[in-house]
């Protein structure tokens, strides 16, 4: 049956008025099948065009099931995207995550339990949700103390204190020429001038933070030494001790964002080892667990725990009680590290797809990486390219989303890897490379 598309249009109609609800379980497809009078070979068609349309997911050994809600969450510049494949996502999500985080939940239903880990929390945690950070955050060889560590309501609010406790408003900060863009967003919002500061393959130069700051005094350095976004470097060993280098020589704090450090098999010990008293690391479970799940955490030096714990007082930046207890719960029975363990893997299934689809382009990304920036080929410009993927139903985001100063962007865009099922994944890169291999006037409006 050519035509499966028309009665996966049948259902896709049925769940958008309503007839199948969030969470429903269609049939088998063999029963499927019979009911709608088609093979089972073309329901099985039927079922997989659900799936890479993102209207439903299978479960290995439970069936196949009406997605529980449309996917919203926010794109990079933070208002949901309305293309039908949001590549400026990156919410890494594994197939049994849930299964995993619902059994660590199954202690919330004594009312004792529950009862203790819906009061409030203050920016310092419980002893037993610090220890359990401490080990979470430990690599390398490097083991931050847990008396330095401090917790917010997310990663972003992590990195809203350490620079609220460490720049002034007027004051300058310094960060990679590309940079992640809710930093630039913060920085405006605090009245904080941003510096860039000259990259190369192995990420900050750290010569070129010195000049920086030899020109005008930087008060901090927001860094991303392990998979950068948007370049996915990763800094050597040897780099870090060179920028931690200027950091005590020049006495000037460093902002670390580990948040994709966890997918690395091994990776560098942190700044934070390198130069541990002018370095606030700060990381979150939102990548490693869900992205509906905000956690932040900060390993703060003693010289500015006072400060940054004051910024998270004054900002409304404090971490849920209930979110701190499911978090360290999840941490000590090892359910972080397994859904670790099976985010890495999918990280290798997703670059392989990425491998094989746009071949022959000039990309940069890694291995263990979840996004990928994507050098165009003349005579595209970033901004023409992600107005025709748009068109067909792809967000992708351009370079200058990332730029910080009135240099100029060079004609690149990112895209993230994790959101979409791998199939659908597929056929979207597939779109992209076929819309590069022509040009802008090709994909021009009628």
């Amino acid at each position: 049956m050519d035509d499966y598309r028309l009665v996966a249009d049948a259902v896709a109609a049925e769940i958008a008025s309503g007839r199948l609800r969030p969470g429903d379980r269609l049939a088998p497809q063999r029963e499927f099948a019979r009911a709608r009078g088609i093979a089972t070979s073309t329901a099985a068609r039927v079922y997989k065009e659900l799936v890479r349309r993102g209207l439903v997911v299978g479960e290995v050994g439970r069936g196949t099931f009406v997605r529980s809600a449309d996917r919203t969450a926010e794109p990079a510049l933070s208002e949901p995207a309305q293309a039908r494949v949001d590549l400026e996502l990156n919410l890494p999500i594994v197939p049994g995550q849930a299964e995993l985080l619902t059994a660590g939940l199954r202690r919330f239903q004594r009312p004792d339990v529950l009862g203790a880990a819906l009061r409030p929390a203050g920016a310092t945690g419980t002893r037993c949700a610090r220890q359990a950070a401490a080990g979470l955050l430990a690599h390398g060889g490097w083991h931050p103390d847990p008396a330095a560590l401090r917790f917010t309501g997310s990663g972003r609010q992590a990195i809203a204190a350490a620079l609220s406790a460490l720049v002034p408003a007027g004051e300058r900060l310094a960060v990679e020429a590309h940079t992640y863009p809710v930093v630039k967003s913060l920085a405006a919002r605090l009245g904080i001038v941003l510096v860039p500061v000259e990259v190369d393959e192995h990420g900050l130069n750290p010569d070129a933070l010195a000049a920086a700051h030899r020109a005008a005094p930087v008060r901090a350095v927001y860094v991303q030494p392990t998979l950068h976004n948007p370049s996915s470097a990763t800094m050597p060993a040897a780099r870090r001790a060179a920028l931690a280098d200027v950091l005590q020589r020049h006495h000037v704090h460093a902002v670390e964002d580990t948040i994709w450090a966890f997918l690395p098999d091994e990776a560098p010990p942190p700044l934070a080892s390198f130069a541990p008293a002018h370095t606030i690391l700060v990381d979150s479970l939102s990548k490693r667990l869900a992205p509906g799940l905000t956690a932040g955490f900060a390993v703060v030096p003693p010289g500015v725990i006072d400060a940054f714990t004051s910024a998270v007082r004054s900002g409304a930046w404090l971490p849920s009680g209930f979110a701190l207890d499911a978090v360290t719960g999840w941490i000590n029975d090892g359910t972080v590290s397994e859904i670790t363990a099976r985010k890495r893997a999918d990280v290798v299934t997703r670059q392989a797809i990425l491998t094989e689809t746009l071949a022959g382009f000039r990309l940069r990304t890694d291995p263990r990486s979840y996004f990928c920036w994507w050098d165009l080929p003349a005579p595209w410009r970033a901004e023409t390219f992600v107005a025709a993927a748009a068109r067909r139903g792809i967000a992708v985001t351009p370079a200058a989303a990332f730029a910080v100063g009135n240099g100029g962007s060079p004609n690149a865009v990112r895209f993230g890897l994790a959101s979409p099922p791998p199939e659908t994944l597929a056929h979207a890169l597939g779109v992209l490379g076929s819309i590069a291999r022509g040009t802008p006037d090709d994909a021009a409006v009628d």
